[in-house]
């Protein structure tokens, strides 16, 4: 703490922006409560604004947790050139420009001691106007490949904040300089779950191995229907909760209703797992799941054996690009394409269960991609260069 000015620990005034998914909303949350917690060590209180738009998961979650809010108007440019995406860029084309002027009002107004992004269209104003009215300004990336916002800010960043170190060869070469690694925050209470409590939720048998299998807090159709066709051949070796989402959930249950009876007690499914998420994480021998930003976060930062099937279609194939990675370095196991069969989960998730060897060496790899620090880290760094400015 002594890198800190003590009066400038106490007056820190931060404007934070990111949203849109919940890979780059809760990335901030998660940041925001750190850097709470680590002034209130002090006696210290920031003073935040969290600056998104109205109809953002932002706006949502910073009521939620009482931080002020300012919509600002912004557009996205989608890589797409379909008809319909074309003209929503046009529309958005003229869209941006106010949102930069709202932004710069607001900066001009608050004006704070540094600002915060995590990315996501709505980052862009915020950062622009940080540059503009040069208060310090840090990016942070979840992704390994950058998003196209991040790579319009990294230009004009101050400080460019990486979850992974294969990022840095993404970044313009000029930007480099102005990069650290940091990982990506994940939530204190994941780090720190009961096994026994997570198998207690679902009244699972301690001598039986977990799969842990989710789509996300939407869940996945492709995901539930790969696991539709190997679960009964699965639950001979496994119990297994999933979170199916709420499109789902009907079709999963029906699914649950016509397992063979002495296997229904093994499978349990949910639309979305609340609160007991970190202990059945932590009870879980195997996660089945997405490659999203968040997710990865958590599975590196636990050091879980994990299978994971990437979207699709996400944004600059972003989570085939993490997933590839990860299996390359043997951190966990990748199912796409082709490859992305009910036939090929069950032979990858019977195959980790019975090598345990093999599934601690895959634990203790993705352990080695992991940073269960990156919140404090991220923190450091913004208040090393707010106290710098």
């Amino acid at each position: 703490m002594s890198i800190y000015s003590t009066h400038r620990l106490h007056a820190l005034r931060m404007i934070v922006t990111g949203g849109g998914t919940g890979g780059h909303t809760y990335p901030a949350l998660t940041t925001v409560n750190a850097i709470q917690a680590r002034l209130a060590e002090t006696g210290g209180k920031p003073e935040l604004l969290w600056v998104g738009v109205a109809e953002g998961l932002e706006a949502k979650i910073a009521v939620r947790n009482g931080i002020p809010f300012r919509a600002v108007t912004t557009g996205k440019l989608r890589r797409s050139l379909a008809p319909r995406d074309l003209g929503r860029n046009f529309v958005d084309a003229f869209r941006i420009p106010l949102g930069i002027v709202q932004a710069a009002v607001t900066v001009a107004r608050v004006r704070p001691s540094v600002v915060l992004s995590t990315g996501g269209f709505v980052s862009v104003p915020i950062g622009l106007a940080a540059a503009l009215f040069r208060v310090p300004y840090l990016m942070h990336e979840q992704t390994l490949s950058l998003g196209l916002a991040n790579r319009i800010l990294a230009r004009v960043a101050t400080r460019i904040l990486l979850s992974h170190e294969a990022s840095l060869e993404h970044l313009p070469p000029k930007a480099r300089n102005r990069a650290v690694v940091t990982g990506n925050p994940v939530r204190p209470a994941v780090l720190n779950g009961d096994p026994a409590q997570g198998l207690a939720a679902y009244d699972l048998d301690p001598a039986v191995p977990l799969v842990l299998v989710t789509g996300g807090a939407t869940g996945a159709q492709q995901i539930n229907r790969m696991l539709t066709g190997a679960l009964p051949h699965l639950l001979e070796r496994c119990q297994i909760v999933h979170q199916c989402g709420g499109h789902g959930l009907e079709e999963m249950q029906q699914v649950a209703r016509s397992l063979p009876a002495h296997l229904a007690h093994r499978y349990h499914v949910v639309d979305f797992i609340h609160d007991e998420l970190p202990d059945v994480l932590a009870a879980a021998a195997v996660v089945v799941a997405r490659s999203g930003a968040g997710t990865v976060a958590e599975l590196t930062a636990l050091g879980k054996a994990s299978i994971l099937i990437p979207y699709p279609v996400s944004a600059g194939d972003e989570q085939r690009v993490t997933a590839r990675h990860l299996a390359a370095a043997g951190a966990a196991v990748m199912l796409d394409g082709a490859e992305a069969t009910p036939e090929q989960l069950h032979a990858q998730i019977t195959m980790l269960l019975s090598d345990p060897q093999r599934r601690a060496e895959m634990s203790r790899s993705a352990a080695t991609h992991g940073r269960p620090d990156a919140a404090a880290r991220v923190v450091t760094e913004i208040l090393t260069v707010a106290a710098n400015r």
